[in-house]
């Protein structure tokens, strides 16, 4: 079933997030999206694991990657 519609389809939640920091930075990431996994001591790894485990915080990540990817 193909998703046209859908703008995270084929996206691995690392891709999203590795996209997002690469355009923001850890920084202007955590500004943007208040997860304290972004704020200390942030790294790839214990990020997704946050994300990973956690649905509405992974839902704001998303959101911020199709808001600026359009």
């Amino acid at each position: 079933m193909e998703q046209k519609n859908n703008p995270l389809h084929g996206k691995t939640l690392e891709v999203i997030l590795n996209s997002l920091v690469a355009q923001y930075g850890w920084t202007e990431l955590a500004r943007l999206v208040r997860i304290n996994c972004f704020v200390s001591n942030p790294s790839i790894g214990s990020s997704l694991t946050f994300l990973r485990r956690t649905p509405w915080a992974r839902q704001k990540v998303e959101e911020l990657y199709i808001k600026n990817n359009k």
